[in-house]
């Protein structure tokens, strides 16, 4: 029987783009099901945006698709609202796997409230163009070069700067308690890649010492844009293969 993956992008990439790699080297093995973020289900955000929305949107699709229980698998922004959904609904999980989530939800420390801050504050006021360049600037390490992206723009591509500003505000007023990450009772995979600026170490630290039961991987020579092709190399799907196998064996899979 193929295991059922539940694949939320970030804010970016489509689900269908962000997961193709991964889509066609599991094929066979997984009923792979994307599900694109709410945030871009108009022109404009809607006006209540909020976690929220993302976390009762994937609730209903995954009941439309009869889903009892599932392995979550999330990417940046993707990443944030399936912690999200881990919260609301943590007995329907039998994994959850994450790639440099956007952020860890609940009360930020001084040092995550830092970062946070100074994002925002270069951030601030930016046309759309210089918004997307600098938002990729701050997210990779002091001399990552990540190419620019060449032809026409895609039609997807323009309500993106609106789109992730409304997921930044979203995400600092989405209240989570993260003293229940150390209950929960599934499997965690964390990975980030280390040309990606400081904040995911500072990421996984925190969730590192809150999950009981995951594992935390660093993936060489990758930042968070490279191309998903680079991103789900034949060593990462064998990481989430191992997750998903792992946690359908365990007692609690069950």
């Amino acid at each position: 029987m193929s295991l059922s993956v539940v694949a939320v992008p970030g804010g970016v990439l489509p689900a269908a783009q962000r997961y193709a790699p991964l889509a066609a080297a599991l094929k066979g093995e997984v009923d792979l099901h994307t599900k694109d973020l709410e945030v871009y289900a108009r022109a404009e955000p809607p006006g209540d945006y909020s976690i929220d929305l993302e976390v009762e949107a994937l609730a209903q699709f995954t009941d439309d698709l009869d889903l009892r229980r599932f392995h979550l698998l999330g990417y940046s922004g993707g990443g944030f609202v399936s912690l999200a959904f881990a919260g609301a609904h943590p007995d329907r999980l039998l994994s959850l796997a994450l790639f440099e989530p956007a952020d860890v939800p609940g009360e930020p420390s001084a040092e995550e409230a830092a970062l946070r801050e100074r994002l925002q504050t270069r951030l601030a006021g930016l046309d759309q163009a210089t918004f997307m360049d600098m938002f990729v600037r701050l997210q990779v390490r002091p001399g990552v070069r990540v190419p620019q992206p060449s032809g026409p723009i895609p039609e997807w591509m323009r309500n993106r700067p609106a789109g992730l500003a409304a997921m930044m505000a979203a995400f600092r007023t989405y209240p989570f308690d993260r003293e229940q990450l150390r209950t929960w009772q599934f499997p965690v995979f964390l990975g980030y890649g280390e040309l990606t600026a400081e904040q995911e170490e500072l990421k996984a630290a925190v969730l590192g010492r809150l999950v009981g039961d995951i594992h935390i991987r660093r993936f060489p020579g990758i930042h968070h844009f490279v191309p998903p092709e680079r991103l789900y190399t034949p060593d990462h799907v064998h990481a989430l293969r191992g997750l998903w196998r792992g946690a359908e064996e365990s007692p609690s899979g069950s």
